[in-house]
């Protein structure tokens, strides 16, 4: 049986998920869904780094006004630029170096 971060890591090396459809794929519910989701994908990264795997961040990004974000592992919940709340989360991708 794997551990929930291994079975994350097995999933974003087959293609890239953002942090809502991760919590959907391992069948994570309610409020906290997305916050565990984004604490495992800190860790995974500081692991991946001792294995030479990198965690590709593609960043967010406001639907409105198309602010791009930072590439960082969080889901912002405003744009600094329009204000609006219809923001595309993150997605994350493993990849070798």
């Amino acid at each position: 049986m794997m551990t929930r971060r291994q079975r994350i890591i097995k999933l974003l090396e087959e293609r890239d998920y953002s942090p809502s459809e991760l919590a959907l794929a391992l069948e994570l519910r309610g409020r906290g869904a997305k916050k565990t989701v984004l604490e495992d994908l800190k860790a995974i990264q500081k692991t991946l780094k001792r294995e030479g795997k990198v965690l590709l961040i593609k960043p967010a990004e406001c639907r409105k006004c198309g602010f791009v974000f930072r590439p960082e592992i969080n889901i912002p919940s405003r744009c600094p630029k329009c204000r609006s709340e219809w923001i595309e989360e993150p997605r994350f991708k493993i990849e070798a170096r």
